[in-house]
């Protein structure tokens, strides 16, 4: 004797909400055919003859008729996946830019990711990963210019004061740079910007020659 199907029904919201979802605008394909399925179940179709639908089995429309009298609109939303865990977290990020501020490997006058994997016992992928997702490449060296003089903002607006506002009947001279100081040392190293960048630059220490 043939099992005899569960018997559905359904509030005029839950129905609105199976037309939505059978509509297929923005909501997955699996979503959209099990909504289509309860919906023939609500017009009395029985298991076989929505089964004759293209790429539905009986089984499919019996699993689908069942979740729905037991748990309603619910019973059709996939439960969240929780995918697979990450490996590297905010600590492994915090080595791999820390290291880079050690001296590489002898041998190497900079760290490359083959060097940084090693010494820290990760994969090359994570390193990459990491690396890119910081926009920070090893082979580029970014310049920029910093003052550390505390001053500098109350100077540097006077200077500017003089091309905007010049005095009357003065003659105001810009001097570029003095011909007699050389710079005798780079320091490489990287900085997080204020945008929370890393960017890699050199230091320079100058000297009167």
């Amino acid at each position: 004797m043939a099992r005899l199907a569960v018997s559905v029904y359904c509030t005029e919201e839950e129905k609105q909400q199976l037309k939505k979802w059978a509509q297929g605008a923005k909501v997955e394909k699996r979503l959209d055919q099990r909504a289509k399925i309860v919906l023939a179940c609500l017009d009395k179709k029985t298991n076989l003859q929505i089964a004759k639908e293209p790429n539905v089995s009986r089984f499919t429309v019996s699993k689908w008729r069942n979740r729905f009298a037991d748990k309603r609109l619910s019973g059709l939303v996939d439960r969240p996946r929780s995918g697979t865990p990450k490996r590297y977290n905010e600590d492994t990020r915090n080595r791999i830019l820390q290291k880079l501020e050690e001296k590489p490997p002898a041998g190497q006058s900079t760290w490359n990711g083959k060097s940084l994997a090693s010494a820290l016992n990760i994969s090359d992928n994570a390193v990459w990963r990491i690396l890119q997702k910081e926009g920070l490449q090893l082979q580029r060296c970014r310049s920029w210019c910093v003052s550390t003089d505390k001053e500098f903002t109350a100077k540097s607006a006077d200077i500017v004061g003089l091309y905007l506002n010049p005095p009357e009947n003065a003659l105001v001279i810009c001097v570029d740079e003095k011909p007699g100081i050389q710079a005798i040392e780079r320091k490489r190293g990287y900085v997080e910007t204020s945008g929370g960048k890393i960017v890699q630059g050199m230091k320079s220490t100058y000297r009167d020659c």
